[in-house]
């Protein structure tokens, strides 16, 4: 079975302007599935647009699967950053007979895309889709790091787990259950606490996960970037922006983050070396003033993109002279917490080591991390981000 089975073309007549598009343009550069299906095995590619038009299991937002091509047309406008884009375009997964079947087709697309080093960017549809967006992991044989930006857990709290339904408010329950289970760490930004009940807290402590309250990070959105660049893979529901910025969703509430922040957080997205696949769900056009949340979304890849094709390739320690080690001393221990600071790009990481003490050419966990990290092992202390990674590696 061929990649391009899955997929259906692009209309572009129904989403270019008249006058068509500049040489400058994205919809200019961009290799787009219209009649023939771009060559993805030659190394021509970097990045993949991935359609996706499913929104049987979006909770309360039926509509969003209609979102890949009203996001196509306000992205092909923007124009291309200093850089040679190489991003094809594949168009669109439809809906299968089932929910199913497109979850299939979905975690088929994104597993073979990184098999190519190609990064899909997948848009439209519920965010039950980040399931599937975490099965095309599957066959790669890697633990994932997983980060949602959502203002809620979308966890159900009192459901048996053979009951559990995969829609957009539980499909965490279906990642966290799988077996075999090959997720090392889940990421929550931006989760609002009326949102959120409390066992969802107790399960996110008691798996020493990262969660992060909105106004922890209002304002100061920098705190965002280390959390970030642990992702293997990141899906954004765009319901975690405030509805003034993004009121494209029905379940968009006044708060939130804004629009200059979530386009930060898909740059710090790009950025990282180690990510692989993001997903942009529950757009829905139905409920667009002016195209501003299509044009918002536009602008969030846009910005994904340019951190793609800025990232510094600075993750430790290869070439060791290039980064910069700090060993510090806590208060009540014997024990030392490791840094390692990179002189490109001051970014920090911290070793954690392994409980049984790893491999022979690697006793430690690299957890990148931000200088307040640093500042608090100075003073003696153990930054909770040490033990919580610890905890996982035992």
């Amino acid at each position: 079975m061929s990649l391009s089975d899955f997929f259906t073309p692009i209309d572009l007549e129904k989403i270019s302007p008249k006058k068509g598009y500049y040489t400058s343009h994205l919809g200019d550069k961009i290799n787009q599935y219209i009649d023939i299906f771009p060559e993805l095995e030659d190394k021509s590619f970097d990045i993949a647009i991935v359609g996706v038009q499913d929104d049987r299991n979006a909770v309360n937002n039926s509509g969003c699967g209609l979102a890949p091509d009203y996001v196509r047309e306000r992205l092909y406008l923007l124009n291309e950053g200093g850089y040679n884009t190489k991003i094809a375009d594949l168009g669109n997964i439809k809906a299968g007979a089932t929910i199913t079947d497109t979850y299939f087709a979905l975690k088929t697309v994104v597993g073979e895309l990184i098999k190519l080093d190609i990064l899909p960017i997948i848009i439209g549809g519920g965010q039950d889709l980040t399931y599937a967006q975490y099965m095309g992991y599957e066959t790669l044989e890697q633990k994932v790091d997983l980060v949602i930006v959502d203002s809620h857990f979308d966890l159900e709290d009192d459901t048996m787990p053979e009951s559990i339904e995969t829609t957009s408010t539980s499909y965490l329950n279906k990642i966290f259950l799988h077996e075999p289970n090959y997720l090392f760490n889940f990421s929550n930004l931006g989760y609002q606490t009326y949102f959120t009940s409390q066992a969802g807290l107790r399960v996110m402590e008691k798996l020493y996960f990262d969660v992060h309250r909105l106004g922890n990070l209002s304002g100061q959105i920098a705190y965002a970037e280390p959390i970030i660049r642990n992702a293997n893979m990141v899906s954004f529901d765009i319901s975690a922006i405030r509805s003034s910025d993004a009121m494209a969703n029905t379940n968009a509430t006044p708060n939130g983050f804004y629009a200059e922040e979530a386009c930060q957080i898909c740059r710090y997205a790009g950025f990282n070396d180690k990510l692989t696949s993001i997903g942009f769900y529950e757009f829905n056009p139905a409920y667009d003033s002016n195209g501003q949340t299509a044009t918002l979304l536009a602008q969030m890849v846009w910005y994904f993109i340019d951190g793609v094709y800025n990232r510094k390739k600075d993750f430790p320690l290869n070439p060791k002279s290039q980064y910069l080690i700090y060993k510090t001393s806590l208060k009540h221990d014997d024990h030392e917490v490791v840094f390692v600071k990179s002189k490109k790009t001051d970014r920090w990481w911290m070793q954690v080591p392994y409980p049984t003490g790893g491999s022979k050419n690697e006793r430690s966990h690299l957890v990148p991390c931000s200088y307040d990290d640093y500042k608090i092992a100075v003073s003696g202390e153990m930054p909770d981000l040490w033990w919580r990674t610890y905890q996982k590696l035992i």
